[in-house]
């Protein structure tokens, strides 16, 4: 396997809003320790915190229409939360970025890539400490569009200096996503961009601030050596704990080195486990991981695989090669370039 590099489908980067939602929690918690109140359930809440938030609107307490706003988003009702924060984007910055989210995605409008744009540059052009949080998140967001073509031409000349601004030298209270995504940029086949000294370096910096994506990404740069030393020991140890925290491509990658490595059984047993997921399974793990769609099939394709030939040779399992079909079947309906790559690499007898 190659190292992991861009794909056309980025996810849009959120903002976590610790300090500016507590308004919201204390609302909550208020709710939940009112006599007799213990057992509501989390929807229940949810439908007292609105009622209070409405009528602090009402009262004309501006911060409770991103607090409602944000309180609708998490519920999916788009619609609401497009209302609220439309209604206080010109005074809120907060609202500002969840209405150019909304704007590019599409949640509860129509998908208006260039406007939704705008707003991530009216935030990354202020000088206000109320958006300083916000600024990271939206030059990935930038970057984000000029890598894809939308709002404008495509450039990757654009994206990269956006990424490289939200990265901020590895600074663990920027953009952890386009110190990953930067990562995946500089290990592109395109030799004009390719850099995977520089990939592995922004791989380790996102890592080191909790990107799971990029510790799986480094335990596969061990594995082959790509723009480090070959370590099998570091590949185990990266690709270990990103299976462990959920990271099905490290999961794929972790079967093929036990395999290679002899230990049949422990490919099995996590073969088998991966080997289980569905294209169902796929954009929910991508939701809770934070992890590319395209690398989750990769991984389940590579543990198809590998579990097959585990079948195929009786390696800590009953032989059957009938039942391996339906596994390589598998494997070339979630990723067909990694099983006829594994495929190839069996031939030779490197695998």
């Amino acid at each position: 396997m190659a190292a992991m590099e861009l794909s056309g489908e980025l996810q849009t980067e959120h903002v976590q809003f610790p300090a500016h939602t507590r308004l919201m929690d204390e609302i909550a918690m208020e709710v939940r320790e009112t006599a007799g109140q213990q057992e509501l359930t989390d929807a229940q809440v949810a439908e007292k915190v609105e009622t209070i938030l409405l009528d602090k609107i009402k009262d004309g307490d501006k911060s409770a229409n991103f607090q409602l706003g944000l309180l609708y988003f998490h519920q999916d009702q788009f619609d609401k939360a497009k209302s609220l924060f439309e209604r206080s984007k010109d005074y809120d910055y907060q609202s500002l970025f969840m209405y150019g989210i909304m704007k590019y995605d599409g949640l509860g409008m129509e998908v208006d890539m260039r406007d939704g744009i705008k707003c991530m540059i009216q935030i990354t052009s202020s000088e206000s400490r109320l958006c300083k949080h916000l600024v990271p998140a939206a030059r990935y967001n930038i970057g984000r569009a000029y890598f894809q073509g939308y709002g404008g031409q495509q450039s990757d000349t654009e994206a990269e200096k956006w990424w490289l601004l939200a990265a901020d030298d590895g600074n663990p209270k920027a953009s952890i996503k386009a110190q990953s995504i930067l990562g995946m940029y500089y290990s592109r086949q395109d030799k004009q961009c390719q850099d995977l000294k520089k990939a592995f370096f922004w791989h380790s910096e996102a890592c080191g601030n909790g990107s799971l994506e990029s510790q799986g990404a480094l335990g596969v740069m061990y594995m082959f050596g790509l723009g480090v030393r070959k370590d099998n020991d570091a590949a185990y140890i990266c690709l270990k704990e990103a299976s462990e925290r959920g990271n099905v491509y490290a999961m794929g990658n972790l079967v093929a080195l036990f395999y290679k490595s002899k230990l049949y059984t422990k490919a099995c047993d996590l073969g088998y486990k991966v080997s289980q997921l569905s294209e169902e399974d796929v954009p929910v793990l991508a939701a809770e991981t934070d992890c590319l769609p395209l690398y989750i099939a990769k991984g389940i394709a590579m543990a198809c695989f590998i579990y097959a030939r585990c079948l195929v040779g009786g390696h800590s399992l009953k032989p059957n090669k009938e039942l391996a079909k339906t596994y390589y079947s598998k494997s070339y309906k979630f990723d067909p370039d990694v099983c006829a790559l594994l495929q190839h690499t069996t031939q030779q007898g490197a695998l």
